[in-house]
């Protein structure tokens, strides 16, 4: 406990400032993950605390992300969808998906795969981020204009018939689940039609417009309508806190501008009376374990929703360890890449335990604890106790906060987590692949896929695209590298040192072959030529291998094919200085000695032409072999 004290007025200082910094981000996050602001304070207060507590990056703070709210956001938003539009009903599988993602960082930790999160490409990541800030900028358009789906009537209004036959559609759903089987009538169904509402109509038509405008696609889609119904108010709102935000960063940075604008613009719609649109209730109570979680727990129900959670736990940790490098950039440390992840872990699943949403190692948090004077885990654990005092103390209070002051603080969040390093580098990097008529840069390829999907599709599925494709075109630029530099294909070629004095009476029998460089699949195409390019005269072919150090299973089937073929037309295979790997590549498939005996492999060239030498008839055109 010696170290967590060693540094008090540090790590009180830092940890406060950046609890501070964090409690109008972790408010925003919450709300617009769609699980409200009290998921944000809980899931920044437990990450915070429990993260710094047992992870491997001292001056780390942890919280709700900026990407790991944007792909929460879509997991809430599709379980909400799966259940009626019910929060309530979707909160224990969304708590659940949570739960196995904190769950799945503390097994990567465990088996060691901290080390190798920073072999994610960088065109993945950089369209990763682009992609989050886009999707936040387009879904907080709404909520800054003032504009809620769920309450413009008329919108409502389009999908009330669509509403009629998902709620039939739901009643049949229940009669096939209460095994109740429908032969001559629809009486059952009748009598339970009769008893649906308006009220459950429009309640479900308010889902489906609110499903409709959900993600940066529905934005779009909407906005003709968000511009014809304006509330100008919040619309000012959010002006004023961004202005507010970009404007005291000018005037000092000591005090954090996000929390000034928050102040500032909460304080004029309340002091002032407005009509304003305030965020949900923050509860002033102990946070209380959601044990609903493990109702009806098994297997099965979490089954669809194990890819989700490794996607969240994968983004965590390279979010994470991301933080971590900075951190220890500014401080000169060096970080525990597997402790940390298993610190996340635990933080994310305690957090879910408690309703809150997913997080990460924040950059701008963890930079404003070290440059405040944290050093020790004890900054972190102190800025989530801020964030719990807070949340006793003052929940009333932050309830009063405008949700469009929220929205703008966003906007913000959405602009800066862009990566304007790798979109500035687009036009410089050089154009490898040709697309249709146009050249492109691979890594901007990549980069723009990623971001195209993630922004109009899929944030999970995004990112694996991007890593299968990423890897592809680097499987291919390594093979077309290294088959340069693989010498298989070249009939005349210079001969070696020691072949200088190779006897003049078996040139014309024995062909030297030369393999420079590994034997794989980016060189079979040029290798497997070999055989058709050898002179019929020739009755012995001696394959020099010193050179050719690795031989993977693609290289190994196309010197199998090699041999059997210049066998068939009655050549002999000598290898020369075989080392250790191709050997025993050609050992596991009976290469040798099935068609390469032990008697024709050689240490040196000198072994081996000592060998021909002596087993050369009087006539050159009379070579045998000893079989044994």
């Amino acid at each position: 406990m010696k170290g967590f004290f060693s540094n008090l007025k540090g790590d009180a200082f830092g940890g406060l400032t950046a609890g501070i910094v964090a409690l109008p981000l972790a408010l925003a996050f919450g709300v617009s993950s769609g699980l409200g602001p009290t998921a944000g304070l809980y899931g920044a207060i437990f990450i915070s605390f429990f993260a710094a507590f047992f992870g491997g990056t001292n001056t780390q703070i942890s919280g709700p992300t900026a990407p790991m709210t944007a792909v929460s956001m879509v997991v809430i938003a599709g379980i909400i969808a799966a259940n009626d539009g019910s929060v309530e009903k979707a909160l224990p599988a969304i708590l659940t998906v949570f739960l196995l993602s904190g769950l799945m960082q503390i097994g990567l930790g465990a088996i060691g795969l901290g080390k190798y999160i920073r072999y994610i490409p960088y065109p993945v990541v950089s369209g990763f981020m682009t992609a989050i800030g886009v999707i936040i900028l387009l879904t907080q358009i709404l909520p800054s204009f003032g504009y809620y789906p769920k309450e413009d009537a008329e919108f409502v209004a389009q999908f009330k018939p669509e509403a009629e036959e998902v709620i039939l559609e739901n009643i049949l759903k229940e009669e096939a689940a209460e095994d109740i089987l429908v032969l001559e009538d629809f009486k059952e169904t009748i009598s339970r039609a009769e008893k649906i509402t308006q009220d459950d109509i429009l309640q479900e038509s308010q889902t489906l417009a609110a499903k409709e405008a959900s993600g940066a696609l529905g934005a779009i889609k909407v906005l003709p309508r968000v511009m014809r119904n304006i509330n100008w108010l919040e619309l000012l709102l959010a002006i004023g806190t961004i202005i507010i935000i970009y404007g005291f960063k000018r005037i000092t940075r000591a005090v954090p501008s996000t929390l000034v604008s928050l102040i500032v613009m909460s304080g004029i719609a309340y002091g002032f009376g407005l009509d304003y649109r305030p965020i949900e209730e923050i509860p002033s109570g102990l946070p209380i374990p959601k044990w609903e979680i493990f109702t009806g727990f098994s297997l099965a129900s979490i089954t669809p929703y194990i890819f989700t959670a490794l996607t969240l736990a994968l983004l965590g940790a390279i979010d994470s360890l991301l933080t971590s490098v900075v951190a220890d950039n500014m401080t000169k440390t060096k970080h525990k890449p597997n402790k940390e992840l298993v610190g996340q872990g635990i933080g994310n699943s305690i957090a879910a335990l408690f309703g809150g949403i997913p997080g990460a190692g924040a950059t701008i948090r963890t930079v404003v604890n070290i440059n405040s004077g944290g050093k020790t885990k004890l900054s972190g654990m102190i800025a989530g106790l801020v964030l719990f005092i807070v949340m006793i103390g003052l929940a009333p209070v932050a309830s009063k906060i405008p949700a469009a002051v929220l929205a703008g603080i966003l906007i913000t969040v959405g602009i800066g987590v862009m990566d304007y390093k790798g979109l500035k580098a687009i036009p410089s990097l050089p154009r490898d692949i040709k697309v249709g008529p146009v050249k492109l840069s691979s890594e901007v390829l990549v980069m723009l896929i990623v971001l195209v999907l993630s922004t109009f599709w899929n944030l999970v599925y995004a990112v694996g695209i991007g890593l299968v494709i990423a890897s592809l075109m680097f499987m291919k630029k390594i093979g077309d590298l290294t088959a340069e530099r693989s010498d298989v294909k070249s009939l005349k070629e210079e001969a070696w040192k020691d072949e200088k004095g190779f006897p003049t009476k078996l040139k014309e029998e024995v062909f030297i072959k030369h393999l420079k460089g590994p034997l794989f699949f980016g060189s079979t195409s040029d290798f497997q030529q070999l055989a058709a390019q050898i002179p019929d005269t020739s009755s012995v072919v001696i394959m020099r291998l010193d050179r050719m150090q690795y031989m993977d299973q693609s290289g190994l089937y196309a010197m199998e094919e090699m041999i059997m073929d210049l066998q068939q037309k009655g050549i002999k295979v000598l290898f020369v200085g075989l080392l250790n790997q191709p050997r025993y590549m050609m050992e596991r498939i009976d290469i040798i000695p099935d068609l390469v005996p032990s008697t024709y492999i050689f240490e040196d060239f000198d072994s081996c032409i000592a060998y021909l030498g002596n087993i050369v008839e009087d006539t050159v055109s009379s070579i045998s072999f000893d079989e044994d």
